[in-house]
């Protein structure tokens, strides 16, 4: 029987999601399973890996089932996670508490004091040192949590836990290590004097040594995990890594002078260049992270579509009720008649790298309705993606175009909105679920149906639309621009107090 089947499982913010496909890209099922966020102290977020290997189980097994294949035809699977959530393994590799979410940012005073030594070694982070990243969390437990942090033998994230429940082998991933910890392949690879600046000086005897690069093999699976999934023991488990660079594989986006923009809870601006360039605000240049030989910028919002999500929920205790939310934005009036929202719920990622601003939203007025605030939301998101799309036209790089993949294609208004606003042709896949597509892709590599990672895309992905810009629209967009970055600059200060203020008197845990 061939082995020509592969399956991708994409764990999120908000839940595992598997798809199984054939060597062609042709996506034969899915199956997602939620897993639950908590939230123990304003800016805290964590997970219980427990849960994503509970709904990565469920959603393979309902994948395989729903796609009707015989188990038996599937070569490889790979996942992917959440970038920079932080899971602290014991001496047994059992996680000692939950796992820091990415989008938790109690390490902001640790991320500023990393920042604040101008190693060279930051010259990947000019935009500012992220407190989502590993190393201020690490930081953050080893002095706000000595017992737990006494207790961890290994740091790994959450692709790494995946990959060990599936195939019980402890690792950690290049392309997580390249573009979140500071590791370079070109220049030696773990810098132990910025390491020893930061106060972490030992800190790499608690990171895995075995690194497998995007798509590597890592061993077959386990008993236990054949088992919980219903697959054969023989299948081999191949390496992944952050969601967002798996997703550049489900997009197609591998050669420089492609862009990809990840919609979801959080938005990701990826782009591919040939140089070494830095550009203020952004992340990168990450080399060797997804393809070798290539370098990927990187910008992003904290929360996006986690925003939207927000109002929703308090809107609608139960139910669904996107649909009419979306309805009445879209018949509310461009601008919103007036007001203006800045999208840093959870801080800023991109351009200012700031996990002390806060969501905004100022000229409410009593003739304001749902309809204006929802559209003003999204315009706000939208706008992000424009300003951090700014630094790249600043610095010479042109984006031409960019292929888009996540949430906001499940609202052509908010796509269009969003080429309207940054000006730029949008690319939708014809696969719209591109980060485990992407998964599929680096499993067909490691299980040798594609030689390379960028032959593998070229044949599994397919472009299905196009979405141009509005010039009159986006001339409206430019406008709105310049209050947006006049109320960040207006209110940065107080924002700033807030923070401080928050830390010093914070909410029961």
């Amino acid at each position: 029987m061939a082995r020509d089947i592969t399956i991708g499982l994409d764990c999120g913010t908000g839940g595992a999601r598997a798809l199984v496909a054939d060597a062609a890209g042709q996506v034969l099922a899915m199956a997602t399973q939620d897993y639950p966020t908590h939230y123990p102290r304003p800016g805290w977020a964590t997970q219980n890996p427990a849960d994503w290997w509970r709904a990565a189980c469920g959603a393979v097994r309902e994948a395989i089932a729903r796609a009707g294949v015989d188990p038996a035809r599937v070569a490889a699977i790979c996942a992917d996670g959440t970038s920079s959530t932080l899971v602290a393994l014991d001496a047994e590799l059992a996680p000692v508490a939950e796992a820091i979410l990415w989008m938790d940012n109690r390490a902001s005073p640790q991320a500023r004091r990393i920042e604040a030594t101008g190693h060279p070694a930051l010259r990947r982070s000019r935009a500012g040192v992220s407190a989502e990243t590993a190393l201020p969390k690490i930081l953050w437990l080893r002095e706000n949590a000595p017992d737990l942090f006494g207790r961890t033998r290994w740091f790994v994230e959450m692709a790494d836990y995946l990959a060990l429940r599936l195939s019980g082998r402890l690792t950690l991933g290049q392309n997580l290590t390249i573009n979140r910890w500071f590791y370079d392949p070109r220049r030696g690879g773990w810098p132990q004097d910025f390491l020893q600046a930061i106060g972490l000086g030992a800190i790499t005897g608690l990171f895995p040594p075995e690194m497998p690069a995007l798509g590597a093999p890592i061993g077959p699976l386990t008993a236990e995990a054949a088992l919980a999934l219903g697959l054969p023991r023989d299948v081999l488990v191949v390496a992944g890594g952050t969601d967002a660079y798996v997703a550049m594989l489900g997009l197609n986006t591998l050669r420089p002078g492609q862009t990809a923009l990840i919609t979801g809870t959080s938005h990701l601006v990826l782009p591919v260049v040939a140089e070494d360039v830095e550009i203020a605000g952004l992340f990168g240049p990450h080399p060797d992270c997804v393809t070798p030989g290539t370098f990927v910028m990187e910008g992003g919002q904290v929360s996006s579509g986690a925003i939207l999500r927000w109002w929703h929920d308090l809107l609608h205790a139960a139910g669904d009720g996107y649909g009419a939310l979306l309805r009445e934005a879209e018949a509310a009036p461009p601008g919103a008649n007036g007001l203006v929202v800045l999208d840093f719920w959870q801080g800023n990622r991109n351009p200012y790298t700031d996990y002390d601003l806060q969501g905004a939203i100022w000229g409410l007025t009593l003739k304001h309705s749902r309809a204006e605030v929802t559209r003003a939301l999204m315009e706000a998101v939208a706008l992000g993606t424009a300003n951090i799309l700014g630094r790249l036209t600043q610095k010479g790089i042109g984006v031409e175009s960019m292929t888009l993949a996540g949430g906001v294609l499940r609202s052509p208004f908010w796509v269009q909105m969003h080429a309207d606003a940054t000006g730029t042709r949008l690319l939708i896949p014809e696969v719209g679920e591109v980060t485990a597509l992407g998964a599929a892709i680096a499993a067909s590599v490691g299980a040798g149906l594609h030689g390379t990672l960028t032959a593998a895309a070229e044949r599994m992905v397919r472009i299905r639309d196009e979405v141009l810009p509005d010039p009159e629209r986006h001339a409206r967009f430019r406008a709105q621009m310049e209050l947006y970055l006049e109320t960040h600059d207006a209110l940065r200060p107080l924002m700033h107090r807030m923070a401080a203020r928050s830390r010093a008197n914070p909410l029961p845990a």
